[in-house]
This record gives structure tokens, sequence and C-alpha cells, in this order.
């Protein structure tokens, strides 16, 4: 009756630290990003759902042999004061943490959600008063300032691109098209939405390897996907180009090659702040991913990871629900 919680267990302790950190120094995400974002998000879930299920069902196994029968004799204890002898104080606290764990992931889900939608109200009435639309491009804002600056700011139908004039002032039309098409992926995938639950896990479970190596790697993830949608628009010397403007804040030499490129960006590495060098070094990632593309993984290994992940989500459900494992 306890291989269940320990199983759940078993799993939930791998998903929280060696997987996660294995995932996050592999190599061949940059080959396939699509194919790491789905894992990641599997790991997420399943590992969420592990932790929660392993409480639950050590707290439940006495009240019965699944989770429907045990939750409606709980439920017959809560309400008509029915006799909860064989719950121990050890399930009572089982129960209690679940409880009080699922609470707070929901909870701290919503408050960022919250928390995010006011900072970009407050974000946009201050574009409102800082910027102005631009004559070229549509749902795009510019604002006055030296240092080149571009993203997007989600809004549903009022979502715009940000740019700043000294990127305009540094930018091609080509390398201004490349902008533009890298920043329109992230709304049109809705990137936002990803960051967003991967925020909230973090804020949720700070202490949480998973939570904070998913963050870092899901946000180098969605500008990977970014650059691969605008690749589909522009050419790769446009973006790389564009890249690294923004990155350095100063025009790279005409060459592309990679020692052109990247030099200005290392140089700017040495000199910020150091809180500033983790952004910046993804940035160095994804130039040389563009600089030395690599072949995408084979049908074979992406359809295999999407299928794992699939079984990986539907694991801790499998052992929660179905009869007869308890």
């Amino acid at each position: 009756m306890v291989s269940v919680p320990l199983l759940l267990a078993a799993l939930a302790l791998v998903l929280a630290w060696p997987v996660p950190v294995v995932l996050s120094r592999s190599r061949w995400p940059v080959r396939s990003p699509f194919t790491a974002m789905v894992l990641w998000q599997a790991i997420a879930l399943a590992g969420g759902l592990s932790m929660i299920g392993a409480l639950l069902v050590y707290g439940l196994a006495p009240l019965g042999g699944n989770l429907l029968q045990s939750t409606t004799e709980l439920w017959h204890v809560l309400t008509e004061n029915r006799s909860a002898e064989s719950l121990g104080l050890l399930h009572v606290f089982a129960l209690s943490t679940a409880g009080l764990l699922g609470t707070h992931l929901v909870f701290t889900l919503l408050l960022t959600y919250v928390r995010i939608q006011h900072q970009r109200r407050r974000h946009r009435s201050r574009l409102d008063l800082l910027s102005f639309p631009s004559k070229e491009t549509p749902g795009t804002v510019v604002i006055s300032h030296p240092v080149p600056v571009a993203y997007c700011l989600p809004g549903g139908g009022k979502s715009v691109t940000v740019l700043s004039d000294g990127l305009l002032d540094m930018l091609s039309a080509d390398e201004l098209n490349a902008v533009m098409a890298h920043e329109r992926a992230h709304l049109a995938q809705r990137h936002h939405l990803l960051l967003w639950t991967f925020a909230a896990w973090r804020s949720a479970l700070p202490w949480l390897p998973t939570s904070q190596l998913a963050f870092a790697s899901v946000n180098a993830l969605v500008e990977m996907l970014a650059d691969d949608a605008a690749l589909l628009r522009i050419e790769r010397a446009s973006l790389i180009r564009a890249i690294a403007i923004v990155a350095s804040g100063q025009a790279p030499p005409s060459g592309v090659g990679s020692g052109d490129v990247l030099k200005p960006l290392t140089a700017s590495v040495l000199d910020r702040d150091p809180d500033s060098v983790p952004e910046l070094e993804s940035t160095a990632d994804r130039l040389r991913r563009l600089l030395t593309p690599q072949q995408p993984l084979p049908a074979v290994a992406r359809y295999g990871s999407l299928a794992g992940s699939v079984g990986l989500t539907l694991m801790p459900a499998v052992l929660l629900l179905v009869p007869g494992l308890w």
C-alpha cells in the first residue's frame, strides 16, 4: 500500500534535482528548442503532481484503495463526524502538507499573474507618456533613448513592440526587419504565458533546483524559438547583426564573422555589472547558434522526446487514479 507513495516520492526527487541539472547542461536543446520546451513543461508538471501526489496518497491510503474511494471517505469523515481512527498523525500531517502545498502553488500562480498584469499596465501607461507611434511599422512605439532597446509588451489586442530611437539610428532596414520579426514571434507564440508559469513556479519553490534551472532555460529557449521564427522571414546575417547591436550597444563591423560579432559582446560582458552577465551570456549562445548552425535532432529523437514528455506527464496521474495500484 505504500508502494505508490514511494514511487511518486522517488519520481518527484528525480525530477527535482538530477533530471533538470542534466537537461540544463545538455547541448541538444539548441538543435530542437521546441522539443526541449515541451520536456521542461513535462518535468515541471510531473514534478509538481508527484510531490503533492506522494503526500496525498500516503495520507489517504488508510481510507481506501483508490483516490475516489479514499477521498469520498475523507469527505464523510469531515462532514459527518465519522471515525477517523485509521488515520495516524503522520497521515494527517501528509494530507495537511499536500493541501497547503497545492494551495500555495495555485495561489502563487494567480498572484504572479496579477503582479505581472499590474506591472504591464503601469509600464504601458508610462509608454503612453514617453513614446510615440512608429510611422513605418504599425503596433510599434518608439522611445527617446540613445541605448539600443527592443522588446515586446504583451497585452492581447493592445500588444506593442517597443524600440528606442538609438536602436533605429544603428539599424539598417534589413536589421530592423529582423528585430521586428523576432519580437512579433514572441507575441504570436505566446511566450509570455510560458514565462509566467515558470516565473510562478520559481517564486513558489525558490529552493527547488528545478524551478531555478527551468526558468533560466525556458528564457533561453523562447529566444531561440523567436530566432527560428524570424529566420523564416529574414536573412541569417541580418538577424545576427541585429542581435549583436542590441546586446553590445554598438554596430559591429560590416563582416559577419564570429570574431567580428562576438568581440563587442565579450567587451560588454566584461564591462557591465555582474548581474547582467547571465543575460549577455545567453545572447552570446544565441549568436554562436546562429553563426554555426547545427543539424536539427533526427525525427526519431524528436518524436521520442515528445512521447517521453507525454508519458512523464501522465505517469503521476496514472499512479494516482488507476484503481488497484494502491
